[in-house]
């Protein structure tokens, strides 16, 4: 693959996309500036790359805009990773989501502006389209009209699109990227609904208790196809001469399934038989979309696609989090 940047900076460098993003970087010749806080990310996932000698890694929050600057001297291209996403807990830091995604993405947007970076991929949420009033198992496109925002972090994010495509509109980008992500799956893996059922699962293999009525319906994606997309993108430099130097894409698989059928391929995965509890209701907390199912028609059209079924990837995330447990020490 064709080298996307000379200098990339990677924000949220040591998270799950993040990292295998680094390497994947790293491996086609682009010197990385890596930058995380590590409030989530790990730097056990950065291990191959601090060996790298492309590789500088700095310890910094987005909210720190004097070191921010400073530390994106010399790239050319930023992805902007570093976000909160934590959906179910928002309502108990209502601030967390304006600071760590709206802000800090106003703050990445300044310190491009000051270094002369005029390239960024911003990852959103395909939550940002709410509960979109569509027919049964139609997906969503990026055309949809939005409705009224149903969580604070797809807000957030929201309004972080629209600074990225402002700061293209006003001239300050010459090519932004917005991906609309459905959930990821894959090795590295540390925050969702896998997560949380395996670790109880590991508790009491006997009793598993399900948030919602286990029939919310979700599209996931394999870690390692949403990164093959992102430098598949950026290599095509499809944002140059776009209107308003904006492109947004959706990313995600073209089948869903339903929480009852992950939570049992789990299971199985696992070798138990617990008895399945469900909390009732179409939403497991508020801002749980009952059906996350994105339109990739767009993506496609450029020639990426998918390797990984929902399944295999699910497969591949229960082994990884089989084989590293300490990643619930590290997470509690």
């Amino acid at each position: 693959m064709t080298a996307v940047a000379s200098r990339a900076f990677v924000t949220g460098a040591a998270g799950f996309i993040g990292s295998h993003l680094v390497d994947r970087l790293l491996a086609t010749g682009v010197a990385v500036t890596g930058w995380d806080n590590f409030s989530t990310g790990q730097e056990l996932f950065l291990a191959d790359a601090l060996t790298h000698p492309a590789f500088t890694l700095v310890r910094g929050d987005t909210l720190d805009a004097t070191a921010l600057t400073a530390a994106m001297a010399g790239a050319d291209l930023v992805v902007h990773l570093a976000a909160n996403a934590d959906i179910r807990d928002g309502w108990r830091h209502p601030g967390k989501d304006l600071q760590q995604n709206t802000v800090a993405t106003f703050n990445v947007l300044e310190a491009m502006r000051a270094q002369g970076v005029r390239r960024i991929a911003f990852a959103s949420t395909g939550s940002v389209y709410g509960e979109p009033a569509v027919s049964a198992d139609r997906p969503t496109p990026e055309t949809a009209p939005f409705p009224v925002q149903t969580s604070l972090y797809a807000a957030s994010k929201l309004a972080g699109e629209g600074l990225v495509s402002a700061y293209a509109e006003g001239g300050h980008l010459d090519e932004a990227y917005v991906f609309r992500f459905v959930s990821l799956l894959g090795e590295r893996y540390s925050h969702g609904h896998v997560f949380d059922f395996h670790r109880r699962l590991l508790a009491d293999p006997h009793h598993l208790r399900v948030l919602g009525d286990g029939r919310q319906r979700k599209s996931y994606l394999y870690v390692h196809d949403c990164v093959d997309a992102l430098l598949h993108v950026l290599a095509a430099h499809t944002a140059r001469g776009a209107p308003h130097a904006t492109q947004v894409y959706n990313l995600g698989t073209d089948h869903f399934i339903d929480v009852r059928t992950s939570v049992g391929l789990i299971c199985r995965t696992l070798g138990v038989n617990p008895k399945i509890e469900t909390t009732g209701g179409e939403r497991g907390w508020i801002g749980d979309s009952p059906f996350i199912f994105l339109d990739t028609a767009k993506i496609r059209a450029t020639g990426w696609q998918p390797r990984l079924t929902i399944e295999q990837a699910l497969l591949r995330t229960v082994q990884w989090l089989d084989s590293n447990r300490w990643i619930y020490e590290k997470r509690q």
